[in-house]
């Protein structure tokens, strides 16, 4: 070998041993960064013919894509789980924990313990007081729980909104990453911090929709839903998809996706199932919703049939023999007689009758009859135990939302209590679940990626390998300067 190409030999080595310096530092200073990918210098010996050395090919940014895409599957599935969970206690909050004041099991139990007392000492204008009052507060709680579920219904659609946008954004933002890392590639230029900011993106909307990842040529990478659906994929469409919602600004118990006072979603200005069952359901989108159209419906449901059956038990024909057919009873529907066929939101509009209300002096009605002419015998508490025995009395409901056996309501408000109870309790066992599978994966992809001990030995390396090349050149100029003396 003539001593130029030793020389050249030795300045190839140099050359790629700085680069490669500069990669572990950078690998070393990222190696806590989100979505950093690690960089490899590849290389190659110097094509035959030459004097030898080494060639640099370029950077590889080393992901694993298989533990990548199952992590990020796993990102949608805990983020639905969360949001699910989220509501599940939302809704067990407001109804209370058995027994708890204000809770609803606990304004039942105050009616009931009201109407006892009363009908123990029914000339007691306090105890009949009480008895208004207890009506009145179950009736309020029955409105509050509807009312906080619709609230949670007007949330999920706000935030289906919020994601919708949050989706269209990261679409655009990585077709415009994808043009920027096919022309560096086709360069021939390091496109992998172009990557690194990719996957920041995709990584960012991970949670709300499962995402499939494709490679395409020169870096490109295209993003279907886990059904199917196409958000982006230049092969495709040239465009990425847009999506489509139009969010409300308030959403009552009459108001559906079915009857069309709600908003579903497109792709591209096409109507798509805006179930979680969709193409874009299984994550925190999938979640509200389930909420929006599902979960909360079912509960308001179930919260409408309380109501109703509540209405029902004390109405025309009921233990009250002085209400007229088609008068309202001790419950109303904001102070007029149910109408049957407008049970969705009833437990919104349930009042107690103002003929007793708290806030008059008609509470001599609840002993005497709702349309007595005048006060009768202080003394008679049969009306009072008949309220009582309305309550107690196994019934079939009207309203198909509850059981379609004989039950009393007593048993119908601990069926919702019970209901409400174990939704959250199923919910935080399949958070435990996801949560557990979440963290598994991510520590299984932190593990394959920037390792510091593995990068300070690989710089231990670089450095002599530095070394060796320098000696050479070092020799090389000793030998030329003793040539030229000669």
């Amino acid at each position: 070998m003539s001593l130029s190409g030793a020389l050249s030999n030795a300045l190839s080595g140099l050359t790629a041993n700085s680069r490669a310096a500069s990669l572990v530092a950078s690998n070393i200073a990222n190696a806590t960064t989100e979505s950093y990918g690690r960089r490899i210098l590849s290389l190659s010996s110097r094509a035959s013919g030459t004097s030898g050395g080494v060639m640099i090919n370029g950077v590889v940014r080393s992901v694993n894509t298989v533990i990548l895409a199952d992590r990020r599957l796993s990102d949608a599935q805990s983020g639905f789980a969360n949001n699910m969970q989220a509501f599940a206690s939302r809704v067990e909050n407001i109804v209370g924990a058995s027994g708890e004041a204000g809770s609803l099991t606990q304004r039942f139990s105050a009616f009931e313990n009201a109407l006892l007392s009363a009908a123990s000492d029914p000339s007691s204008v306090q105890r009949l007081q009480a008895v208004s009052q207890t009506a009145n507060d179950f009736a309020t709680t029955l409105n509050t729980l509807s009312n906080g579920i619709q609230s949670a219904r007007t949330d999920a659609d706000r935030s289906i909104s919020s994601q919708v946008d949050a989706l269209n954004a990261a679409l655009t933002q990585v077709d415009s990453l994808n043009t920027a890392i096919a022309e560096a590639t086709l360069r021939g230029s390091d496109a992998s911090s172009l990557m690194d900011e990719r996957q920041r993106v995709i990584d960012g909307v991970s949670d709300i929709v499962p995402l499939r990842i494709m490679e395409r040529e020169n870096g490109v990478l295209a993003i279907h839903t886990a059904s199917g659906a196409v958000l982006l994929d230049n092969t495709i469409h040239s465009e990425p998809a847009v999506i489509s919602f139009s969010r409300s600004a308030i959403i009552t118990a009459d108001m559906s996706l079915g009857n069309g006072l709600l908003s579903g979603i497109e792709i591209n200005g096409t109507p798509v199932n805006s179930t979680n069952g969709g193409p874009l359901g299984g994550g925190t989108l999938g979640a509200q919703l389930q909420i929006r159209d599902t979960v909360a419906v079912e509960m308001q449901s179930t919260l409408d049939g309380l109501a109703r059956d509540l209405i029902d038990r004390f109405s025309a024909g009921g233990p009250d023999a002085t209400i007229a057919v088609g008068d309202p009873g001790l419950f109303t529907d904001e102070g007029a007689t149910f109408d049957p066929l407008n049970e969705t939101g009833i437990a919104a509009r349930i009042r107690i009758n103002d003929l007793v209300a708290a806030s008059g002096n008609g509470q001599w009605r609840l002993r005497d009859g709702l349309g007595a002419a005048a006060q009768g015998d202080v003394g008679n508490a049969g009306l009072l135990q008949a309220y009582s025995g309305a309550l107690e009395e196994l019934t079939v409901p009207g309203s198909t939302s509850l059981a379609t056996g004989a039950s009393s309501f007593g048993q119908h408000v601990a069926d919702f209590h019970a209901a409400v109870s174990y939704a959250r309790v199923r919910s935080d066992s399949e958070v435990s679940f996801s949560s557990a599978q979440h963290t598994a994966l991510k520590e299984l992809e932190l593990s394959d990626g920037v390792d510091t001990d593995a990068e300070l030995q690989n710089l231990m390396l670089i450095e002599q390998h530095y070394a060796a090349n320098a000696r050479v050149m070092t020799v090389v100029d000793e030998l030329m300067q003793t040539l030229m003396r000669i």
